[in-house]
């Protein structure tokens, strides 16, 4: 009989899945922690802290400890992963699991390093790494094993991943450093050019999710909301309109650097493979996939077929959780050190 616990984590810039072997996704929380300064400690953690954002009083900060995909402050990432791990471990927290977490194709070594030592630290008994793309590429039900060419296009919260691939690996991939965050401040920065109005992450998310599109049409492009910020020359609260025609516009540069981005990649990829890929199409997940019109975008600039993955969110965290049932393949093949195109 085993005692090993096997969780899959998607440690997202936005969110943090776990995937729990045999019980499938068991959480889905927002990558956030809320300090006291003055003790360092953790006030709240996840949805509870994503609330306080740009809410809290002077002596608590609620920041979000991983930036671009990788980890930008390093005790708060292991606070964060220590919580959620005990979370959903519960009792059998003693049985100390084994742990896949997600990277960016792009992360460097010191970076891989960083995400397994704080998942060690966390209360891991082992820390194995895969990257974004094939994670993905399993969450999307496409079967990597075989000898023909996929394309995934991985749009999280920090990082954009492109990856070919094929007998289970990565042929050519590139990793971004654009992804949901980005549009949130090309959103926050249009607003503030064009309305001289200050307006927090939040606001933007929701600007983005609910008039948000890379595709302007006649259908969507009239459609509008009401937007509440501080005006920057008087100081005081204001409230204007936006369209999505205006959404538009502000997404339009971090849109085309995504992209621009899937046409250097299909510009390296092997003939054999390009020919696939003109036949499979090129399979969208990560929850910056969902913006409006971006897979009708992608398909207009490329002349190639896309779709976006049943449950884009979710498909790298369910594919950790594949990943989990190749454990020993895992553990004699990590896959790093393949070809980069930036």
């Amino acid at each position: 009989m085993c005692f090993v616990e096997d969780i899959g984590i998607d440690l997202g810039t936005a969110s943090v899945l776990v995937f729990k072997k045999g019980e499938g996704i068991v959480l889905h929380e927002p990558s956030v922690v809320a300090l006291d300064m003055n003790t360092k400690k953790a006030i709240a953690i996840g949805e509870e802290a994503r609330q306080m954002l740009g809410r809290t009083p002077g002596y608590i900060m609620a920041i979000r400890p991983l930036r671009e995909g990788v980890i930008a402050d390093y005790d708060t990432t292991e606070k964060m992963l220590t919580y959620f791990i005990k979370k959903v471990m519960g009792k059998r927290l003693f049985l100390k699991p084994r742990v896949i977490v997600c990277i960016p194709t792009g992360a460097t070594d010191v970076e891989e390093r960083a995400v397994r030592q704080a998942t060690l630290a966390s209360g891991a008994k082992q820390a194995f790494i895969i990257e974004e793309p094939l994670a993905a590429a399993l969450g999307a039900g496409i079967n990597i094993s075989e000898p023909t060419g996929n394309m995934v296009v991985d749009i999280g919260g920090g990082t954009s991943d492109i990856a070919v691939l094929s007998l289970g690996g990565i042929v050519c991939n590139t990793s971004l450093r654009v992804g949901g965050d980005k549009f949130d401040e090309a959103i926050i920065r249009y607003i503030r050019r064009e309305y001289n109005l200050m307006i927090g992450e939040r606001t933007a998310e929701d600007i983005k999710m609910r008039i948000g599109t890379a595709w302007l049409t006649d259908e969507n492009r009239d459609r509008d909301m009401e937007v509440r910020g501080r005006d920057l020359v008087s100081g005081l609260p204001k409230t204007i309109k936006i369209t999505s025609t205006e959404s538009w516009g502000a997404l339009e540069e971090p849109v085309y650097a995504v992209v621009d981005a899937v046409k250097k990649v299909l510009e390296i990829t092997p003939p054999e493979l390009a020919a696939d890929i003109v036949n499979n199409g090129i399979v969208m997940t990560g929850g910056g996939s969902l913006l409006e019109g971006l897979d009708i975008l992608l398909s207009r600039e490329t002349h190639l077929p896309v779709h976006i993955a049943e449950d884009a969110i979710c498909c790298v965290a369910m594919g950790t959780g594949k990943a989990l049932n190749e454990m020993s393949t895992l553990i004699n093949n990590q896959v790093r050190g393949t070809k980069r195109v930036l």
